[in-house]
């Protein structure tokens, strides 16, 4: 057996005794909950370890057990715990439900939250709020958590948050990767995408060469390898004197390679090329979804990384636009992630003004607007100009709520990634500015000095270097509660954007039996009750105002039926022949053919809409009627009105 042979086999032996040590730890540290449940384990699908040493990290320690606090992350087991409480404490405001299993097995949990004494949720204009469908993106999490956690505590002695909830419903989905979000808070592990497995470096294995955490510190950082002068890729920055910056060194100049903390599992010469999973919730919509590279057979098509085996293909996204399409309530959108920051919206393939309408974008750049002002980020636009710099994104989910399913959608980015200010003035934000920032602005350091270790086949390495959790990706959690907070004051504007219909009080005017109604129904939200492209796609229904009579007082209707079993619209209105039929008490007079409705298509933000109806009473000197306003997404909103004396 030759030497590089004999070192495989040496290290795929170490590996083995690491991964069963660990899965014995790992096992110690679960809950009684997470014990029903296999971690990371996909029998007969992934090549790759099934367990990660369990990481107790402080950063998910709650300042005191039981009562809320947001300096640190909750977990998707804590987050449950009071989502269930939640559902106890505020019967009246909330229903819980589990809106599908994950990939992994783990119930995707799902808040309804509306005053239900005001009416069904369903009968309100609506707003859907998710966050953590990006695996390691865990802040998006915590600002639709603290959300829910503010309108549930201030309903009552707040008076915007108790007429919103009065009024409108809102719909929350804070995990919607439990197991991504579990497995980046309790383990080594950083990873975007959902856990499904995937063959990341083409050797027709999965997930088999993951990060390790060689110096035992619950992260998996850089590594890097002291070698002559001229053979490495880096050196030093000599700007930092404590040698802790590493930078891209000039030909020949370098004496240091830099790689991720871990090992070659594979032996294929490179380290840690195939994490946990792959594909990417968010570009797995069926909006301008396109094939993940190697599927694109021409080489001359568009294509998509992460955008899997075909358009919903994962649980986690198709649960959710299932939701949305049996919800059309539904007139607002944020699916929150990290890190930019920035507003995000549609479109994603294309310039805004080229396929937009003019008012819808109008909009949404007022709402980019207000953003901007709310939570101070510097950017906010569409995702092909402004985050994708004229390069298209497929399969995103700005672009299915607009184009699809013509409403106000988000995608905004929080947290800045510790990138905060030019503290030398070089006119650029760099890996000095961050360290600057890191060393006199945080409470403790989220840098880790350069740590010795000994490596099974580079022999002497050093481990150090950002955290990638918890500066990186996500802000520390003394930082935590104010990115949170701010997103979701920017989310409050949007739910108070919503459109709210007011009727006034119908006049009635008439004598001898003929009267005139007169309808005003006012748009008080910025929000139509219908975007343009939301009628083009056919998400809504045109607008109606109906009168609704006691049974008996209207003609009858025809029960001819339609070629596919429904009430023929040809027939609607007609009376039964004259001898089958006694006279009606009430007449339709206008609109004509005896329909007790009018279509007003859709009420734009701020504006009124008049109807009028003409009807004669026959027989009898009055009658009661509801007046009723009904609107895919204006909600539905009536008044009981007498006719006659």
């Amino acid at each position: 057996m030759n030497r590089a042979k004999k070192e495989k086999v040496l290290i795929t032996a170490i590996l083995c005794f690491i991964a069963f040590s660990l899965s014995v730890i790992y096992a110690q540290g679960q809950t009684q909950e997470e014990k029903e449940v296999k971690y990371w384990t996909v029998s007969g699908y992934r090549h790759g370890p099934s367990f990660f040493p369990r990481s107790f990290y402080e950063e998910t320690k709650p300042l005191q057990e039981g009562i809320m606090d947001f300096k640190h992350y909750h977990t998707y087991t804590e987050m449950v715990w009071w989502f269930k409480k939640w559902a106890k404490e505020y019967p009246d405001l909330v229903d819980l439900y589990v809106a599908a299993k994950s990939f992994g097995g783990r119930d995707i949990y799902q808040l309804t939250v509306t005053n239900k004494k005001t009416g069904k949720d369903t009968d309100k204009p609506a707003m859907f709020i998710d966050g953590n469908r990006h695996s390691g993106e865990v802040t998006a999490a915590e600002s639709a958590f603290w959300m829910l956690h503010h309108m549930l505590t201030h309903y009552g002695n707040d008076p915007e948050i108790t007429c919103l909830l009065d009024n409108f419903a809102f719909y929350f989905r804070p995990k919607n990767n439990p197991d991504g979000s579990l497995l980046y808070l309790q383990t080594a592990q950083s990873l975007r995408s959902t856990i499904r497995p995937y063959d990341n470096d083409g050797d027709g294995l999965l997930d088999e060469d993951p990060a390790e955490d060689l110096d035992g510190d619950g992260r998996s950082r850089r590594m890097r390898i002291k070698v002559a002068k001229g053979e490495g890729a880096y050196i030093i920055d000599p700007r930092d004197p404590k040698g802790r910056l590493m930078t891209r060194a000039d030909e020949g100049e370098g004496d240091y390679n830099v790689m991720s903390e871990g090992i070659d599992n594979d032996g294929d010469g490179r380290v840690n090329e195939d994490g946990i999973g792959g594909l990417d919730l968010h570009r797995n919509y069926p909006e301008n979804w396109r094939p993940m590279p190697e599927n694109e057979a021409t080489g001359r098509g568009f294509s998509q990384r992460g955008a899997g085996a075909y358009p919903l293909s994962e649980v986690e996204t198709r649960s959710l636009v299932v939701f949305l399409l049996e919800h059309p309530n539904i007139s607002v959108m944020n699916t929150m992630d990290t890190t930019v920051p920035m507003h995000l919206r549609p479109p994603s393939t294309s310039p805004s003004e080229e396929r937009m309408y003019p008012e819808d974008l109008e909009l949404y750049k007022y709402f980019d607007k207000k953003g901007r002002e709310i939570t101070g980020y510097t950017r906010a636009g569409d995702v092909y100009s402004d985050y994708g710099r004229g390069r298209p994104l497929f399969g995103h989910s700005p672009d299915f709520g607009y184009w699809y399913y013509g409403a106000i959608w988000y995608g905004d980015e929080l947290w800045n990634g510790g990138r905060v200010g030019d503290y030398d003035g070089d006119g650029k934000t760099d890996e000095w500015d961050r360290l600057q920032y890191n060393d006199k602005e945080l409470s403790k350091s989220r840098f880790q000095e350069w740590t010795k270790v000994i490596h099974p086949v580079h022999g002497e390495v050093e481990v150090g270097g950002w955290d990638s959790k918890f500066i990186r990706q996500n802000p520390p959690p003394e930082l935590l509660e104010e990115w949170a907070e701010k997103e979701a004051r920017f989310n409050l504007m949007l739910a108070g954007s919503l459109p709210q219909i007011v009727m006034h009080e119908p006049e009635i005017k008439g004598k001898r039996g003929e009267f005139t109604i007169e309808v005003e129904v006012e748009n008080e939200g910025l929000i139509p009750t219908a975007l343009k492209q939301a009628q083009l796609v056919k998400m809504v229904r045109p607008d109606r105002i109906t009168l609704e009579f006691p049974e008996g007082m209207l003609p009858q209707r025809s029960q001819r039926r339609g070629r596919f079993g429904g009430r023929s619209m040809e027939g609607a209105g007609r009376e039964q022949p004259q001898g089958q039929r006694e006279k009606p008490k009430v007449e339709i007079l206008e609109p004509k053919g005896n329909r007790p409705y009018i279509e007003i298509g859709r009420i734009p933000g701020n504006e009124k809409m008049k109807v009028k109806f003409k009807v004669r009473l026959n027989g009898i000197e009055r009658t009661e009627c509801t007046v009723k306003y009904t609107s895919t997404r204006g909600g539905v909103v009536s008044k009981d009105i007498v006719i006659g004396k």
